[in-house]
């Protein structure tokens, strides 16, 4: 069927941009980094210059170089959420093995354990749920990802060790399960001592009860500018993961200027948009706070014309969703399921660094609205020809 509207239609008429299949892109499996640089801030930045044409659009460069490559007088804003090692393994009754992820951030369970009823808690937006069970034991509410060899039934309990349980009270599509934590103690210490760290599925190791997480990763699948009260993302936010103390601080000496919003980063993130047309894709949602400080030094930045550079989709996701939200850049804390795609138009994001994304992701989707679909697929054909690394521990890419 010829295309008579000029969006490249196919037969079932869905534009191009929005067809799944225009997403997917040939990448070499030993392109998927399987380990963090050997130094922090050793990756390799493919610069993409969305306003030019031509070769001249794509320069190879250095993170550590990235001062080159930033206008003057920027706004840098990065997400300083925490990763979780949100994985437990356990027992079920019957003894069979168990893995559980949570997947709700656990400042949200931890505010309502708190019974923090102020004004502006956290807990006015999740709702009530939390039950004291005696001799120390609490319970609330989550979502978590479960896995077992066999069914997982509403009513199962899945044991955790002797201070931690899993109740399911509804399994859901592809693992997802509404769940209720029984926990006696400190809930995060119980995470922090038992938990794995939730590596993407495409890093491979070898992790059981007795295998503790490799010291590379604990070391380097966190932002060097994360903050301890923001620990709950189920991934990290990647981009961040290039920067160094010593980076930062020639940012600040250049007249670049650092501001944080938090997403706690779900499980989502690794999900393939399984829908031909993505039109018909349902985001998942994640947490995100901005706080005053943070919005008024972007209305700053907008208002006296500097850039403002997202560091990573997460940082993206927050401002875009944010103003969706409110109508305006504006403190706000609350979920946003924003999916930006291709037609999208941007009102905050001047500028974005990021990694390389999995096919047919919806994270590649949005760099692809923002620098457009063909331009981006050009940069990752070119980026497989010269070897860069891909995706979490991957090279970086500067959109301009």
């Amino acid at each position: 069927m010829r295309d008579t509207t000029g969006t490249g239609a196919d037969a079932n008429g869905i534009p191009e941009d929005d067809r799944l299949e225009s997403y997917r892109f040939h990448l070499p499996e030993d392109q998927i980094a399987q380990h963090p640089a050997p130094e922090r801030g050793g990756s390799r930045l493919l610069v993409l210059d969305r306003r030019g044409s031509g070769a001249g659009t794509l320069a190879h460069a250095r993170f550590a170089d990235l001062c080159d490559h930033l206008p003057e007088g920027c706004l840098l804003v990065a997400n300083n959420s925490k990763v979780l090692p949100a994985r437990l393994l356990g027992l079920r009754p019957t003894g069979g093995k168990v893995e559980f992820l949570l997947l709700t951030p656990l400042p949200l369970l931890e505010e309502l354990a708190e019974g923090n009823t102020g004004a502006g808690s956290r807990r006015d937006r999740t709702g009530d749920g939390l039950r004291d069970e005696g001799e120390g034991w609490l319970s609330v509410p989550a979502e978590g990802l479960l896995r077992a060899s066999k069914k997982i039934r509403p009513g199962d309990v899945m044991d955790f060790g002797p201070h931690l349980r899993v109740e399911v009270i509804q399994p859901g599509d592809f693992g997802r399960s509404a769940v209720r934590l029984h926990w006696r103690g400190d809930l995060r210490q119980l995470f922090l001592q038992q938990g794995h760290l939730p590596l993407p599925p495409y890093i491979r190791r070898e992790t059981g009860a007795a295998t503790p997480d490799a010291q590379e990763d604990r070391d380097r699948y966190q932002t060097v500018y994360a903050d301890d009260s923001r620990l709950g993302s189920v991934a990290a936010p990647t981009a961040g993961l290039h920067f160094t103390d010593d980076l930062r601080a020639r940012l600040a000496a250049t007249d670049r200027k650092w501001a944080e919003v938090t997403l706690y980063v779900g499980y989502g993130t690794f999900s393939p948009v399984r829908c031909a047309d993505i039109r018909q894709h349902a985001m998942h949602r994640e947490y995100i706070e901005v706080g005053e400080a943070t919005a008024a030094a972007i209305r700053a930045a907008k208002a006296e014309g500097r850039p403002v550079v997202t560091v990573g989709t997460t940082s993206t996701r927050t401002l875009e969703g944010t103003v969706r939200a409110c109508g305006e850049v504006r403190a706000f804390t609350g979920w946003t399921n924003i999916f930006i795609k291709p037609g999208y138009r941007f009102t905050v994001a001047d500028h974005i660094i990021t990694n390389f994304h999995l096919p047919e992701s919806s994270l590649l989707m949005l760099v692809s609205a923002f620098a457009g679909r063909r331009r981006v697929l050009s940069a990752y054909e070119e980026a497989v020809a010269q070897g860069y690394r891909f995706f979490s521990y991957g090279d970086a890419m500067l959109l301009l």
